[in-house]
This record gives C-alpha cells, sequence and structure tokens, in this order.
C-alpha cells in the first residue's frame, strides 16, 4: 500500500507543454518491451528454451508450451502427463460490451436480459457465466503499450490504453479529465471539487483538524469517485483509498484510475453488500446507502458528504438535506462540522459513536438493530435492513481506534475476525511478519527477474494478514489484499493494519478491467483452487487482469508450479522455476487470432 514516506511526491500535475517529453521518457524496460510487442496472431520468434544455474538454484526459462529443459530436473521426478490445454480463443462477447474491456461477471449479457428487475441496480451486480467459465482471452486495443511510470500517471495516461472519450465532454465543466495529443490528462478536479483536490483535502482538514490525514485517519473508501482523482492525491498524505463506482454509463471511469496507478475496484450498492468486513474503513466519502456505508465504517470513523444539499438551497435539495439530517440521527452519527469553501462548495462531517448508548437510548427503534453478526464474510450477502452495533470489549469499553500510521502497520489490533469464529495469535502474526520480510528481501528483490521499479499495481491473491504487503510497503507501489472467501478470515486485521483489500472466489472474474495490474501474487491457494475449478479458467482470469509485460508469481508446491508452468507457456510467457516453490512469469504481448492459432 502507499509508502509512509510520502512515495507519491513529485506527482505534480504535467502541463501541455510536457506531453512530448512524457512520451519519450519511457524506462529501458518498458522501451524494449514496447519494441518487441507482437500483433496479435504473430507467434513468438523462437520456441527454444533455456537453462541455466545461479547459486545452484535450477531456474529454467521459455516461450514455448513444451516441457524443454524443464524436464525432470526441476522437479526431481520423470516424466509426469501434461496438463491438457485447449488451443485458445479470443473472448465473443455480447452486444454493447467492448471485447478490449470485457469482464465475464459483469459483462453477462444473457442473464442480465433475464433479470425481472433493475430497480435496485440489479444489472450492476455480477452475474457470473456458469459452466462452462471463461477460457478465453481478452484482446488488447489497438496501439496498446505499456502505462507511464508513476508518479506521472497520476496526471496522464496513454490515449489508447483506454480510449474512452466520453467523460471528456459528459464533466467538461468538472475538470475531471481532459484530451490532450495522444494522452487523457488529469486535472485533478471533481464534481465537488471544481477548484482542484488539493485544495478539497487540505480544505476537509481544516475544518475538522482531528481527522489527521495519514496518522490518524489511513484508510478511506471513496464512493461514486469520479476518476479516483480524491484518492490520487490523498496519497500524497500516506492515506490508501479504495476507490469504487459500478461499471455503468460513466464509461470507464475505474478503469482510468487503475490505468493512473490508484487503487480503484468496481462495485455497485445494489441487493447485496459491499466485500469489505464489518467496522473496516477509518473514512468513507461521500455515497450511499447509509446502512451498509455505516457497516463498513470503523466506529469513531467520519463519514464526509460534500453534495448540492448541503450548500443550496432549493426545495428538491432542502428536501435531500431534511431526509439526510432525520436518517443520520436515527443511526446515531454525531454532526461534527457543516462548512463552506471559497467557492462556496459545502461540507458535512459525521461521526459514528464508539458505544452502543446513543442506539439503545433511541426513542423509535427505526432502523432495528441487527440481533448480531451472521458469522459469514459479506459474499453475495444480501444488504440488512437492520443497524450494526459497534463490537465491545470484554470490559463492555466502546470499539479502540488503531494507533497511529504508520505504527498501527506492525500490531496485531483485532484477535478475531467480526465475521469469523477463528481466532489468531499474536505468535503466528509475528511470524506471518517475520517470514514476508525475509522473502522479500532475501528472494524477491534479489534473485527474482522482476523489474520492481516498473511495479505500481500489485495484488496478493491470498493475502493472510497481509503481511506480503506490510513488507513492500516502502516501495512506490500499493497492494490490493484479496482473501478467498472460504480462507480464514483476515481481512480484518489487514485493515486495522492499515492496509485495503476485498473477499473474493478465484473461481470467478475479479471485478476490475483486463489489464490493471503489473504484478499479481499467488501464495498456497492453486490446489484448493484446482479442487473446484479448472486451472486453465484461473491462468485465463490472472492473464485478463495482468499488463502485457508483467509477472505473475506462484508459490506453491512442485507439483502446482509444474502445471501452472504449461499452461502459462501455452500463453507464451516467459516462465522461470525457481528453489522448487516458486514460478516468476513474464506476460507476453501474443494474442491469439481468430482460429485460435
Amino acid at each position: 500500500d502507499a509508502s509512509p514516506h510520502g512515495t507519491a511526491s513529485g506527482g505534480s500535475s504535467s502541463s501541455a507543454a510536457d506531453l512530448p517529453r512524457l512520451e519519450a521518457a519511457a524506462t529501458a524496460d518498458d522501451a524494449d518491451t514496447n519494441a518487441t510487442q507482437l500483433s496479435r496472431g504473430t507467434q513468438p520468434a523462437a520456441a527454444a528454451q533455456v537453462s541455466t544455474s545461479v547459486d545452484t538454484k535450477e531456474i529454467t526459462t521459455g516461450v514455448s508450451g513444451g516441457r524443454g529443459a524443464e524436464g525432470g530436473g526441476v522437479g526431481g521426478g520423470g516424466e509426469e502427463k501434461p496438463v491438457e490445454v485447449a488451443s485458445w480463443k479470443l473472448c465473443v462477447v455480447g452486444k454493447r460490451v467492448e471485447p478490449a474491456d470485457y469482464i465475464p461477471c459483469l459483462d453477462n449479457v444473457k442473464a442480465v436480459k433475464a433479470l425481472k428487475s433493475i430497480r435496485h441496480m440489479e444489472h450492476r451486480e455480477r452475474h457470473c457465466p456458469t459452466e462452462p467459465r471463461s477460457r478465453c482471452l481478452v484482446p488488447l486495443p489497438a496501439g496498446y503499450r505499456l502505462p507511464l511510470p508513476w508518479p506521472r500517471s497520476r496526471d496522464m495516461i496513454w490515449y489508447n490504453n483506454v480510449p474512452h472519450p466520453k467523460l471528456v465532454e459528459y464533466k467538461k465543466d468538472q475538470n475531471w479529465v481532459r484530451k490532450s495529443g495522444n494522452y487523457f490528462v488529469f486535472p485533478g478536479g471533481g464534481t465537488q471539487f471544481k477548484a482542484g483536490v488539493t485544495r478539497y483535502i487540505r480544505f476537509i482538514e481544516q475544518i475538522m483538524p482531528q481527522i489527521k490525514w495519514g496518522t490518524h485517519a489511513r484508510t478511506v473508501l471513496d464512493v461514486g469517485c469520479g476518476v479516483a482523482s480524491f484518492g490520487g492525491y490523498l496519497l500524497d498524505r500516506n492515506v490508501i483509498t479504495m476507490s469504487i463506482a459500478p461499471k455503468d454509463e460513466h464509461e470507464a471511469q475505474i478503469q482510468f484510475a487503475l490505468e493512473r496507478g490508484i487503487p480503484a475496484f468496481l462495485a455497485v450498492i445494489g441487493t447485496q453488500k459491499l466485500p469489505f468486513p464489518d467496522n473496516s474503513f477509518d473514512v468513507i466519502h461521500c455515497g450511499k446507502p447509509l446502512l451498509e456505508l455505516n457497516r463498513v465504517l470503523r466506529p469513531g470513523g467520519y463519514y464526509i458528504w460534500s453534495a448540492t444539499p448541503v450548500y443550496r438551497r432549493g426545495k428538491r435539495d432542502e428536501d435531500d438535506w431534511n431526509a439526510m439530517v432525520t436518517l443520520t440521527k436515527s443511526i446515531c452519527w454525531r454532526t461534527v462540522v457543516k462548512s463552506k469553501d471559497i467557492n462556496r462548495i459545502g461540507v458535512v462531517i459525521y461521526q459514528k459513536p464508539t458505544s452502543n448508548s446513543c442506539y439503545t437510548e433511541r426513542k423509535n427503534n427505526e432502523p432495528p438493530l441487527c440481533s448480531g453478526s451472521n458469522g459469514h464474510s459479506p459474499w453475495y450477502t444480501p444488504l440488512d435492513s437492520c443497524l450494526l452495533l459497534p463490537a465491545l470489549s470484554k470490559s463492555g469499553a466502546g470499539n479502540s481506534w488503531p494507533i497511529s500510521w504508520p505504527e498501527r502497520l506492525n500490531i496485531r489490533s483485532s484477535t478475531s475476525s467480526e465475521n469469523s469464529s477463528t481466532w489468531f495469535s499474536q505468535e503466528n502474526f509475528d511470524s506471518d511478519t517475520k517470514n514476508w520480510n525475509g522473502l522479500i528481501s532475501e528472494v524477491y528483490s534479489s534473485e527474482f527477474a522482476v523489474n520492481w521499479s516498473s511495479i505500481r499495481n500489485v495484488m496478493d491473491m491470498n493475502a493472510g494478514f497481509g503481511g506480503f504487503a506490510a513488507s513492500l510497503i516502502d516501495r512506490p507501489l500499493w497492494v490490493m489484499n484479496v482473501v478467498p472467501f472460504d480462507q480464514p478470515d483476515t481481512l480484518p486485521i489487514i485493515f486495522n493494519r492499515g492496509l485495503i483489500g476485498v473477499y473474493h472466489d478465484w473461481c470467478e472474474s475479479f471485478n476490475t478491467y483486463p489489464r490493471t495490474y503489473d504484478l499479481l501474487h499467488m501464495s498456497y491457494l492453486l490446489q484448493s483452487l484446482a479442487n473446484r475449478c479448472d486451472i486453465i479458467e484461473i491462468a485465463a482470469e490472472i492473464d485478463r487482469i495482468l499488463r502485457p509485460g508483467r509477472w505473475f508469481v506462484l508459490q506453491d508446491n512442485i507439483g502446482m508450479i509444474r502445471k501452472m508452468d504449461r499452461v502459462l507457456r501455452s500463453l507464451h510467457y516467459k516462465t522461470a522455476i525457481m528453489r522448487r516453490q516458486f514460478l516468476v512469469a513474464r506476460k507476453s504481448f501474443w494474442r491469439p487470432d481468430s482460429t485460435g492459432s
């Protein structure tokens, strides 16, 4: 996640005059990858494989689907039956779905047409294809090239990588994004901060100093985030923001955010809970409905609302404001401050209580109190119509706030998950932290053929306590920590550490656009996944999410590594097996033609 030492610094907005210089300033690694880009339907130039030895650790590399030098030398066994890999083909998508932007669980046109109602945004929710699951590949947009490096990417991206100009015209008066030559440029504006997001962030801290960006307030949820400039510029304050929005008529806003190198996730609050734990975010910025946002807001946390009902005086705005006053009182949120900036844009900030006294003293039990946690992670779980009480300690005291950032990163401030009966000891937590610190410094950084300077968006596909992300905290990158829904529920601990993440099932597609991550990391998850879904389906989803020229790192037993290695070679990845427990694979630009060749 965001570095505690301001790794986002130096990302000040670039003027149009800088654009030609930026185009020529790609890193040597990226320039080399772009120069050797393979056109669709073209096979790699060679299928030869090379085997070498470094410090007695056997490494094999290759670009073809054959066994080659890997043989039995790496695994120590003889010949084994290869994984059956079907010929790869490009995805066939429904009407009004852009093939290069295909997300199987969000672009299931057949399932959406069969919905009985879309009143509650059901058509924006997940509807994953049933058997057979997706085994196809997503094409590249014409003219695609590797993203600009961070922090330049915060202010500009290649137009051809996300060729969707609708927002330029639709939001032109709000300074969201504009097109300049081969680039989209992001001036830092927004619906409620047309004068600039930096001024808006500073204004919030001025009217409520106790928010203490980057020390007291570390994790933020930005709902209906636009192009995520609010979260992008909070990185300068050592704040990590999960920016969410649906895949809807606001074309590609989450894709813009991820292309910029800003944490973002496709989500809608329709009929199901968000895939986040109870009481997880320090701050929530905008969005509705409040009952679900109250669930994921940490007790003592702040809800920042900047919308026209706060500062305009018309009948509709006044009705909305009065309704907001009634609702926030009913859920016991306290109004901390209401103010206007120099542009007369209003902000109101509420605080969630830390004890149960207000809830039990309400004259009307509306909304009703929830009877308790259902014991399950919020994965495909219907929204609550009740109010979740803050958890109390055994002494009856209110829910305590984590210690200040960055100290909270290394403290296990939750002994158990609210959504799980599993208890996690300090000893397990400390052992996990020590293990990942050692692996990153001694193996991942020094032995893997990964260009860490080109990596910005990272995903840990089986995050555990978040130790992998915590060990990378001083690097200019961020990590999406994914806790599989059927694994021990450690996501509350991850949020308490000041990191971010989601629940997911890796037998289904992830809520992100294609080509949005520079490094995918999976540790000891593949065996359990292979019991429920085909390894080819898993590889297809990895390929969809990963950017060309970037890396997938697998830690597992040698049997699972061999199986995944063969599948990735059939996709023309360059692979290396190391220490009999790691597979490092680099994605190529290869795509099959219409015949699958």
